[in-house]
């Protein structure tokens, strides 16, 4: 799940540098950490960006039977 989403929000950021991802499973949460200068490409016009992702996370989730909630915070 880690690759995925490092190669999600890779494909959006200028610098992936600044944008932490981690992953808690066992409560099934992925935390995405952006810095100001990159939240915004990473949730999009009226979120739109981040319902993709959110969606994406989800359908791949479920082929491994977890349901993971993302989160969205600035650093």
């Amino acid at each position: 799940m880690q690759e995925l989403v490092r190669t999600i929000i890779n494909g959006l950021v200028d610098d992936p540098n600044l944008v932490d991802i981690v992953i808690d499973e066992e409560n099934f949460v992925i935390n995405i950490n952006s810095d100001k200068s990159e939240i915004g490409r990473i949730i999009g016009k009226q979120g739109r960006v981040a319902k993709a992702i959110r969606a994406i996370i989800k359908s791949s989730g479920m082929k491994q039977n977890k349901r993971y909630t993302v989160e969205i915070n600035e650093k």
